[in-house]
């Protein structure tokens, strides 16, 4: 049966695809029997590893993670050596493997689109997505999952099934992410590293993700936080294939506490220490909104949000925000209990 799924952040649709395809397989050595797509190279590493943690328990099966940046004869040669038989990736290069005859997707029986909304909106990646479905079996399991899936885009999921079963958050306002406690200050843009500074020394977290609009803005004020000696890291589109997973990897684990970064890591992503989000820089719609503060209190736990509104533009997304998703968020209280945020 083919599926459209659409859940909120932390809710668990990784595990429902991981553990659905791994109980469906049948491995069948040197062929490739599910095909997962993602639109990031962090997100197709992440859910590799759920596959490898899930499946330790059966040994038949190999899983590989194949993405740009890394050279691509490296991965021809897993696939001539050590054949998967479960392939995640990004559209990009999974569909040059394919054109080069590397990798044969004629035996897929399970075809998956995470975060499916972010490929078919871009026209680009729409495109590589149809090419390599249309290299699948005609005959095959076809399942989509996103936090968000507009009304408009629903349709272009359902060109790629036949008659697929459909689970929605229908009413939008459920999507506000249960257990996460949202606040906005209001400040000007040469008070925010004050600010941020002040909330870092004042907060109880584990780990904590602050957001910025661009590459520079994440180099530049994670610069300013290490040399204020707090354990903190970035992750930006800027660096190299390795640096950024080497990076997430180590805050993953736990070696910084603090991550500054892009709305690269704003889908998806997995760290379940995070139980802070900053928006340093506001997002520029509900939609990243809901996918960023997604990172805090993530499979019902408690988390905070705080977002710094420094102009006109701000409070209209900030209005948006509370209207989509019938939430009221109030500004930062002089002082906050942390056990509203804290889990006990």
């Amino acid at each position: 049966m083919d599926v459209i799924c659409q859940a909120k952040s932390g809710m668990g649709k990784t595990a429902v695809f991981v553990l659905s395809t791994l109980q469906q397989i049948e491995p069948v050595s040197g062929q490739v029997a599910a095909l997962v797509l993602c639109h990031t190279r962090e997100l197709a590493y992440q859910i590799c590893h759920e596959f490898e943690r899930f499946s330790t328990y059966l040994p038949d099966i190999k899983v590989a993670v194949f993405y740009g940046g890394v050279h691509i004869a490296k991965h021809k040669d897993i696939l001539k050596n050590e054949c998967p038989h479960i392939v995640v990736g990004t559209p990009g290069r999974i569909l040059a493997l394919a054109r080069d005859k590397d990798l044969s997707l004629k035996n897929v029986r399970h075809f998956i689109l995470d975060e499916c909304d972010k490929m078919l909106e871009s026209l680009d990646m729409r495109r590589d997505v149809q090419e390599i479905f249309k290299m699948t079996p005609h005959d095959k399991q076809v399942m989509m999952f996103s936090a968000t899936l507009s009304k408009e885009i629903r349709p272009v999921c359902k060109r790629f099934m036949q008659d697929p079963m459909e689970i929605y958050v229908d009413d939008e306002a459920k999507l506000t992410l249960h257990g996460l406690v949202q606040h906005y200050i209001k400040l000007s843009e040469l008070e925010k590293n004050r600010k941020l500074n002040d909330l870092l020394d004042a907060l109880d977290f584990n780990q904590v993700v602050i957001f910025v609009k661009s590459v520079n803005r994440a180099a530049e004020l994670n610069k300013l936080l290490v040399e204020c000696n707090f354990p903190s890291i970035c992750i930006h589109s800027g660096m190299s294939q390795e640096e950024r997973l080497m990076r997430y990897k180590g805050f993953k684990e736990g070696h910084k506490r603090i991550l500054v970064a892009t709305d690269l890591v704003g889908r998806g992503i997995d760290i379940e220490r995070v139980n802070i989000v900053i928006n340093y820089d506001m997002p520029d719609s509900a939609d990243t909104y809901l996918h960023r503060v997604g990172r805090a209190g993530r499979f019902g736990t408690k988390g905070l949000a705080i977002t710094f509104v420094s102009s006109a533009s701000d409070s209209d997304v900030l209005n948006q925000v509370q209207e989509r998703f019938e939430v009221d968020i109030k500004e930062l209280p002089e002082q906050i209990d942390t056990s509203t945020y804290m889990p006990s």
